[in-house]
């Protein structure tokens, strides 16, 4: 009596070649049976893919120095006064706004500047980084004197589980 059988792999996933039919004597009645195959080769499986990492950096930025204003302002109405008390009929208000542009200026350099402060700036960016992940084996092994290739989500080891069938 001849029975067809189609011998696949426990798990995994078969190519086109591994849907392969045997032809066997067999003396009684065909049922499914686990049999165990013998891995020639593995050969692990790597597929290059696109992750998106944020980058960020931390930069020291200074920030200008600036002043209040308040020594200018206290400068230009001194400054005022000043000249204000020394001019004398129409050169009056000639003096008067000389004092307030010369008091301006002197009170701002009495002032002086306040220190620049220093401040963390973070700057972040999305860059495309590639990263090799591991997406399963090409698996080579021998049953019954032929070889078979699948593809497995796993390292088998020395042995593959087959799961055969008979077909009618």
């Amino acid at each position: 009596m001849t029975t067809q059988l189609f011998i696949k792999p426990a798990t995994g996933t078969l190519t086109a070649a591994t849907f392969a039919t045997f032809t066997i004597l067999s003396l009684g009645t065909a049922v499914q049976a686990q049999e165990v195959g013998q891995v020639i080769s593995r050969t692990p499986v790597y597929q290059q893919v696109s992750v998106p990492r944020q980058v960020c950096t931390q930069t020291q930025v200074t920030a200008p120095a600036q002043t209040s204003g308040a020594g200018a302002a206290m400068g230009a109405i001194a400054g005022g006064a000043i000249g204000n008390a020394i001019g004398k009929g129409e050169g009056r208000a000639i003096a008067t706004m000389i004092g307030v542009i010369g008091g301006a200026i002197a009170g701002d350099k009495v002032e002086g500047p306040q220190a620049g402060q220093t401040q963390t700036q973070q700057t972040c960016t999305t860059q495309q980084v590639y990263e090799n992940r591991l997406m399963g084996y090409n698996v080579v092994y021998e049953f019954a004197g032929k070889q078979y290739t699948v593809q497995w989500p796993k390292d088998p080891g020395p042995t593959i589980k087959l799961q055969i069938t008979p077909v009618n």
